[in-house]
C-alpha cells in the first residue's frame, strides 16, 4: 500500500480524531457544517500549510480522511486521491566565489558566504572581465520624465558591473519615492543586462542599512535565471577593489551619489583590475499535491452533455510568511500564517458541499478538488488544466471558493458571472431562498484558481466575501470566521450546483472581454497589455497561458502558448523582466513585441491600453 495512504489512516485516527472530538464536546460548535474543518485546517500544528511542506501534507491527510468518510472516490484510473506536480520551491547558493586580480600585493579569492553570495535569480556561469562602477545601478524610464540613469556615459558591454544596493540615502522625499520604484535588485539586473554587462555585483554601502553585509538569498519561484550573473559582495570585498583607486573610497563615493544628483557619474576601474565570478545557484524542486476525488453520478451518464461538474478551493497558504507574500506587521514576522479565511474557509466549503451532494441523486459526476500552490501563482490548478485527468471539455462548470469566511452585512461577491449566460438565472433562483446582498462581477480574470478554468474554456463562478485587515497575516485565525454565513454560502452554492447537475444541457461558455475604462487622470489609470503569464512552466521568456479577451494582446494576434522574448527593445527572459519592461510602454503608443510560436520567431505591434 502507498506509504501516504498508511499515514492517512494513522494521522486521521489519532491526531485529527482528537481535534474533532474536542470540537464536538463544545456544544454549539457542532451545529456548523464547516467549523471543525476550518479549525482543523487552520490549526497552528499545520504551520501555515505552505505548498510542499509537512503542514500541507497534514492538511491533505485530513481532507482525504473526510473524502473517505463521505464515500468519495479517487478519479477513474487513479489509485490515490493525490495528484502530484513539481514546482520550484526556492533557491540556495551552491558555492559562489569571486577572484579579483590586480589587487595589491596579489590577487585574492573570496568564497565565504559572508563575502560573496549569489542572488536568487542569477544565471549559473563563470564570467571573467574588467570592472565598472555604476553608482546605484538605477535607470528611470524616459516615460517617467524624471531623468536618472546610472549608466549615462558608461560603456559596460561585456564588463562586470558593481552597483550599490538600495537608492540614494540623502535625496529629497520626492526623488526617493521615484528612485525606490526602480531600486529592486531584479530591475537593476535587467538594466545591467540590457546594456550588455556580463555580470552584476551588488554591495551594501557603508551609509546604508545593513552596511557591508551580503544579501541573503530570498525565496524565488522563478524556474530559470535572469539572463545575467548576479551576486552580492561584502564591504570587505568592495573596499579591496576601491583600494586600487587613488583618492577614492567606497564611503566617499557613496556620499557623492547620495544627494540624488543625476549628474554624479560612475567610472571604470583600471584595466589591470579584472575579476572572475563563479555563480552557482541551486533551484530546489519540490512536489505539491492536488487532492482530487469524485462522487459518481447515481445513474447512467449516457447522453448527458458534459457529464462532470467541478468544485474546488486551494488548501495551501503562506507557511510562516517568509516567501514575500506576507503582510505581517511589526512583531508578527516569522509566525505561522494559519490562513483560516485564506483558504481554510474555501476548503471547508468544498468539504461541506461534498457531504451534502454525496447524499443526493446526481445526474452528473461531481469532481472535488483542493489545489496546492495557489499562493505561489495558481500552480496546482494550472497543472491540472495542463494535464487534465478528466477531459476539460467534459466539465460542464467549475465552482471555486476562495476566502468565503468573513462575510459582513450579508454581502457576497460572485465573480466570473460573465463566463455563461446561464449564471444570472441560476444565481437569481438560488438567492430567492438564500437572501444574500449579492455583488455580481462579470470578470473571470481573478487572482485565484477560477482563472485557470476560465482560460480552459470552462464556465466558472467564484465565491468571495472580501478582504480584511487580517489578510495574509498570522491574525487570520479560525475564531474570526463567520460560520453561520459560511454554512449559508455552502447551501446557496449547492443549490446552484444542483441546477447544473439536473439540466439537460451544460452552461454555454462565454469568453469575457476585458473592459477598458476611458478617461481619468494619470493617477487613476494603469497600463495593461492583456497578457496572462504562465507561472508554472520553465521557459526562456514570458510564456503566455492565455490572453484577455478583447485586450491589447489579443488584438495584436498573441495567443496561448506564445513566448514573448522582447518588448519595446527590452529583452525578456522571465515574468520579472516583463513587469519591468512595462515601465517603458505608454498608453496608446504601439510597441514592437517579438515572440516565439511553435519554435518560429515572430513580430507584432501591441498598443497598450489604460484601465481603472
Amino acid at each position: 500500500m502507498n506509504s501516504r495512504l498508511i499515514r492517512v489512516a494513522s494521522v486521521t485516527a489519532i491526531a485529527w480524531a482528537s481535534i474533532a472530538v474536542g470540537h464536538a464536546l463544545q456544544g454549539p460548535r457542532a451545529t456548523s457544517n464547516t467549523r471543525t474543518h476550518v479549525e482543523t485546517l487552520a490549526s497552528p500544528r499545520l504551520d501555515g500549510r505552505l505548498a510542499g511542506s509537512d503542514g500541507e501534507r497534514l492538511a491533505s491527510d485530513y481532507i482525504v480522511s473526510e473524502l473517505r468518510r463521505i464515500g468519495a472516490r479517487p478519479l477513474p484510473g487513479h489509485g490515490d486521491y493525490l495528484i502530484p506536480f513539481e514546482f520550484t520551491a526556492g533557491t540556495r547558493d551552491g558555492g559562489t566565489s569571486i577572484t579579483v586580480s590586480g589587487l595589491r600585493p596579489a590577487a585574492r579569492t573570496f568564497a565565504a558566504r559572508s563575502d560573496v553570495q549569489a542572488l536568487s535569480f542569477s544565471d549559473n556561469a563563470d564570467v571573467t572581465s574588467s570592472l565598472v562602477f555604476a553608482g546605484y545601478g538605477i535607470v528611470v524610464p524616459e516615460s517617467q520624465d524624471f531623468g536618472y540613469d546610472s549608466y549615462a556615459g558608461l560603456d559596460v558591454k561585456d564588463k562586470i558591473v558593481l552597483v550599490l544596493r538600495y537608492f540614494p540615502e540623502d535625496a529629497d522625499t520626492k526623488t526617493k519615492q521615484m528612485l525606490a520604484r526602480y531600486a529592486d535588485l531584479r530591475y537593476k539586473a535587467l538594466a545591467a543586462r540590457q546594456r550588455g554587462a556580463k555580470a552584476m555585483l551588488v554591495v551594501t554601502g557603508p551609509r546604508s542599512p545593513n552596511a557591508g553585509e551580503t544579501i541573503p538569498m530570498s525565496f524565488d519561484t522563478a524556474l530559470a535565471g535572469s539572463g545575467i550573473v548576479a551576486a552580492s559582495v561584502s564591504g570587505t570585498v568592495a573596499n579591496a577593489m576601491f583600494a586600487v583607486l587613488l583618492g577614492r573610497t567606497l564611503e566617499a563615493t557613496q556620499r557623492e551619489l547620495d544627494s540624488g544628483n543625476p549628474h554624479v557619474a560612475g567610472f571604470a576601474f583600471p584595466d589591470d583590475v579584472t575579476m572572475t565570478v563563479h555563480a552557482a545557484v541551486v533551484r530546489e524542486k519540490q512536489t505539491g499535491h492536488n487532492i482530487v476525488a469524485y462522487l459518481p453520478a447515481t445513474g447512467s451518464t449516457d447522453g448527458v452533455v458534459k457529464p462532470w461538474v467541478a468544485l474546488g478551493a486551494h488548501y495551501d497558504h503562506l507557511g510562516r510568511g517568509t516567501g514575500g507574500n506576507s503582510l505581517a506587521q511589526k512583531g508578527e514576522a516569522g509566525q505561522a500564517h494559519v490562513g483560516a479565511d485564506d483558504n481554510a474557509s474555501g476548503s471547508a466549503a468544498v468539504l461541506a458541499a461534498a457531504a451534502v451532494l454525496a447524499g443526493q441523486p446526481r445526474r452528473r459526476n461531481v469532481l472535488l478538488s483542493w489545489w496546492s500552490g495557489e499562493e505561489l501563482g495558481l500552480l496546482g490548478s494550472s497543472a491540472f488544466v495542463a494535464t487534465p485527468p478528466v477531459a476539460i471539455d467534459q466539465i460542464a462548470a467549475y465552482f471555486n471558493f476562495d476566502m468565503v469566511g468573513r462575510m459582513q452585512d450579508n454581502k457576497l461577491t460572485i465573480q466570473a458571472v460573465g463566463t455563461s449566460a446561464s449564471w444570472a438565472r441560476f444565481i437569481e433562483q438560488a438567492n430567492v431562498v438564500a437572501g444574500f446582498d449579492l455583488l455580481l462581477q462579470q470578470d473571470p480574470y481573478q487572482p485565484t484558481d477560477v482563472a485557470s478554468f476560465n482560460l480552459a474554456g470552462v464556465p466558472c463562478l467564484n465565491f468571495f466575501t472580501g478582504t480584511h485587515v487580517d489578510y495574509h497575516r498570522p491574525t487570520d485565525t479560525a475564531d474570526k470566521i463567520n460560520y453561520e454565513d459560511l454554512d449559508r454560502i455552502v447551501t446557496f452554492a449547492v443549490s446552484i450546483v444542483r441546477r447544473v447537475e439536473d439540466a439537460n444541457e451544460a452552461p454555454q461558455f462565454v469568453k469575457v472581454d476585458q473592459q477598458v475604462q476611458p478617461g481619468g487622470g494619470r493617477a487613476a489609470v494603469r497600463l495593461f497589455t492583456g497578457t496572462i503569464p504562465d507561472y508554472s512552466t520553465e521557459a526562456k521568456g514570458l510564456l503566455l497561458s492565455g490572453v484577455i479577451g478583447g485586450g491589447p494582446a489579443e488584438q495584436a494576434g498573441l495567443q496561448k502558448g506564445d513566448v514573448i522574448v522582447e518588448i519595446a527593445g527590452q529583452s525578456i527572459t522571465n515574468i520579472y523582466d516583463y513587469t519591468y519592461a512595462l515601465e517603458v510602454l505608454k498608453v496608446g503608443v504601439p510597441a514592437k513585441v517579438v515572440y516565439m510560436r511553435n519554435g518560429q520567431r515572430r513580430e507584432t505591434m501591441l498598443t497598450p491600453a489604460a484601465r481603472r
